[in-house]
């Protein structure tokens, strides 16, 4: 598309939208006409094709913020292809050829060059990343993703923790202050015009990038590589970072900290940092989603009689759990709040699970009482059930 169509072009009309349309109208309009003109729902219709061509074009300006603002006011100042001169010229109007303003010639009388300057390239760069007469402009380049890991303990993981991370990025050559070349000069890549990315048509009026093959998605060329960095810009350096991890993550959980990552490049954001936490487990404690489990010993009686039974929370004073009479073994109580931080603030809770623990001797009058329990117990039969249940499948 050249800058003359892109100026002549009114995209509002073809979308059918009103200047002062919204993003949401924009977009809503696009996806209506797109699916009425989309090549796979018009086979063999040229005119169909076109149109869709034309919308999609539409859409790639206007549903862009920054493109938007850059085609109205493309559009304010020439006007359809028109130029409106000030009380100066006499307050009327003119017309000349597009292509010669910004073919980079001088235009009658020498006003394309001398009359104008490089402004006019200014208000089309970020559309077509050429910059006025002063050259192109080289985009600025976000720095990479960092992926590191931490081992934090099982409370740790539970409470959260700041833990030192050192880690190990590119980051800007000193030897060459990023630029690449030794002598601190390196031109744009002709390739892709300093954008650091070149076009691959896909079909249908749409079109992808890829990183420039020349200059590796720089945008700039070393004429004398830095002998540092090889020309690349870029230098391995470490570097030690204080990292808070969140309470409440689980083992093998991937955290990314926005903006944490290698420094960018000409002013450009840095990249994410991704840390993967592992937890080690715990000699006591185990976890189900935001809940905690403790397996709890009682006695016999305990569980027979019922009773109180001291139960120890993870980084809190013990509490205590109202056992009822007769409480099988493998049965769980809940202690609300004891658990896991959630996302929100608040806890889980402590899963007990209670173990009815056999003595391995049993001597005196403990043995004596066992005795006369089973001999008051003789007439029952707790596998009768069992038996039952069984033959009768």
């Amino acid at each position: 598309m050249s800058t003359k169509d892109f100026i002549e072009k009114d995209y509002y009309k073809v979308l059918g939208v009103p200047k002062d349309a919204t993003e949401a109208e924009i977009k809503k309009a696009y996806r209506k006409l797109a699916r009425e003109f989309h090549p796979d729902a018009n086979k063999g219709n040229t005119k169909a094709e076109e149109r869709f061509k034309e919308i999609s074009e539409a859409n790639d300006i206007l549903g862009d913020p920054k493109k938007r603002k850059e085609y109205d006011e493309a559009r304010a100042l020439f006007g359809n292809g028109g130029f409106r001169a000030g009380p100066g010229a006499g307050g009327g109007s003119f017309n000349f050829d597009l292509g010669d303003l910004f073919g980079g010639g001088g235009g009658q009388g020498g006003q394309g060059s001398g009359g104008f300057g490089g402004g006019i390239g200014d208000v089309f760069g970020g559309l077509f990343n050429r910059g006025g007469t002063g050259g192109t402009r080289v985009q600025p380049r976000r720095g990479q993703d960092i992926d590191t890991e931490v081992t934090l303990s099982f409370t740790e993981a539970i409470e959260g923790a700041t833990v030192p991370l050192r880690m190990s990025s590119q980051s800007p050559c000193k030897a060459c202050s990023g630029t690449g070349d030794k002598n601190g000069t390196p031109r744009v890549c002709p390739t892709c015009v300093g954008t650091g990315q070149v076009a691959r048509g896909s079909g249908g009026g749409f079109s992808l990038t890829d990183p420039c093959p020349d200059c590796k998605g720089r945008g700039l060329i070393a004429e004398h590589p830095c002998m540092e960095c090889k020309g690349s810009g870029r230098a391995k350096s470490s570097r030690t970072m204080q990292v808070r991890i969140p309470a409440g993550v689980t083992d093998n959980q991937r955290i990314r900290l926005r903006g944490k990552g290698a420094p960018g490049e000409r002013g450009g954001p840095a990249g994410d940092l991704y840390v993967t936490v592992h937890v080690d487990a715990h000699p006591v404690f185990g976890r189900k989603d935001d809940n905690l489990t403790v397996t709890v010993p009682v006695t016999f009686a305990e569980a027979a009689l019922g009773g109180e039974v001291r139960v120890p929370t993870l980084g809190g004073p013990p509490v205590t759990l109202k056992l009822p009479p007769g409480t099988p073994n493998g049965r769980t109580m809940r202690a609300r709040g004891k658990g896991a931080v959630r996302k929100d603030g608040t806890r889980g809770d402590l899963l007990v699970t209670v173990e009815v623990s056999v003595p391995k001797d049993v001597t005196g009058k403990a043995r004596e009482a066992l005795e006369a329990y089973r001999e008051a117990t003789a007439d029952e039969d707790p596998r009768a059930e069992l038996f039952q249940a069984a033959k009768g499948a």
